[in-house]
């Protein structure tokens, strides 16, 4: 039996082999095809996806034959990536003395014909082969090991992509992973800082009650100035603290219940001052879906439609489409100051507004319409907005059923 020689280039080889990651299993579909295919396109009975390693072969694919992997000594995929050649046939193995002493020649079902098509990738490492084998002599046409060669390249083509595929993934768990500690964090900072903010404003409230014959006009600026901030900071900390702890909607808690209740209870909540006119549903219906998670939609939503407004009387439009089979369709719609078409695509991500200030002359933190589209997305529907400036602006969102 010929001694098995290794490749100029093995330590790379190896390196480059071990840099895949390629998994040790035979139930890949696409692998799968390509042997199926190797059989057809030479009709030979059995086709192999070989991955030569330090010490053992182990197949990828295997068609026709009932094998994992074997020693490398043993295995004539390790001759075919020693070899200077990228094709590598054996039409005989009883009539090369190489080979006619081997076990697998000698064994009850032996190999005497092997044609193997090496594995190369970009840098030229041959990772393995992609071979067909037959119980009986045998040999391939030009056509047949041309098309070897095709389907070789497809399969480093999947053994590419395999790794493309892993590093995602990685990638993912690691940017989870921050992303989880940076939820964290923020989510605590923001708690801390509840209860400076508090007081401030609070002592604010004491000096501008108890000093108020000692404090000037200007002071009293002072103390409001100290105290809106204050308030606008609380603001944004609590927008923040929602958007955070609303990140996970639990599917399982859903329940059934009126849709126009619901709005009745916002609108109460809402505590409105401005002068409006709220449209609600002409027919209620009983939906099924997060109450908590809609209601913070709504919230938020028709919140926006109040602040966003320069009109003398406020108008809000809320409609309920049932008629799909799959989801709710939710609108919500005023004639408020209007989004610019530019700043339309961008208002869903978090911290991006489309005016400075509302008409309170308060800033927006950027936090409510994203916290919306989480809760949408986590409720299994999409959000959209059409707007006109001057004329208003109309939100709708659909609720899977």
């Amino acid at each position: 039996m010929q001694l098995l020689k290794l490749p100029l280039n093995e330590p790379q080889r190896l390196l480059a082999v071990k840099s895949y990651h390629l998994p040790k299993n035979q139930n890949d579909v696409d692998f799968n095809n390509i042997t199926e295919l190797a059989c057809s396109i030479t009709n030979l009975p059995n086709a192999l996806i070989s991955i030569v390693d330090e010490k053992e072969v182990w197949f990828k694919s295997a068609k026709g034959m009932d094998i994992c992997s074997t020693d490398r000594s043993l295995s004539f995929c390790s001759y075919a990536v020693a070899s200077e050649n990228d094709v590598y046939i054996i039409e005989n193995t009883k009539k090369d003395s190489n080979f006619k002493n081997h076990p697998f020649v000698k064994n009850n079902e032996p190999i005497i014909f092997y044609a193997g098509v090496c594995l190369k990738d970009n840098n030229n490492h041959k990772l393995g082969t992609l071979c067909v084998i037959d119980h009986k002599e045998n040999k391939l046409n030009n056509e047949q090991i041309e098309s070897l060669k095709i389907l070789a390249k497809q399969v480093v083509k999947l053994i590419e992509l395999n790794k493309s595929n892993t590093k995602l993934k990685q990638t993912k768990r690691k940017l989870i992973k921050k992303n989880k500690m940076l939820k964290g964090f923020a989510s605590q900072v923001a708690h801390d800082m509840k209860m400076p903010l508090a007081n401030m404003i609070l002592t604010t409230d004491i000096l501008k009650s108890k000093y108020k014959t000692n404090i000037d006009e200007k002071g009293t600026g002072y103390l409001n100035n100290i105290k809106n901030a204050s308030l606008s900071l609380s603001s944004y900390i609590n927008n923040l603290l929602n958007y955070y702890e609303n990140s996970s909607v639990d599917k399982k808690n859903v329940s059934c219940f009126s849709f126009n209740q619901l709005l009745e209870e916002v609108i109460d909540i809402l505590n409105i001052k401005v002068n409006c006119t709220m449209n609600l549903p002409d027919k209620d219906f009983d939906i099924v879906t997060n109450r908590a998670a809609l209601e913070l939609i709504l919230l938020n939503l028709i919140t926006n439609s109040l602040k966003y407004n320069n009109k003398a009387e406020t108008i809000i439009d809320v409609t309920l489409n049932t008629e799909n089979d799959d989801f709710n369709l939710v609108t919500v719609k005023d004639n408020g100051i209007g989004i610019p078409k530019e700043k339309q695509k961008k208002i869903f991500k978090l911290f991006s507004i489309a005016e400075e200030t509302d008409r309170f002359g308060q800033r927006g933190h950027g936090i409510g319409l994203s916290t919306v589209k989480k809760l949408v997305t986590k409720l299994g529907g999409t959000i959209s907005v059409k707007s006109t400036v001057g004329a208003g602006s109309a939100f709708s969102f659909s609720i899977k059923k």
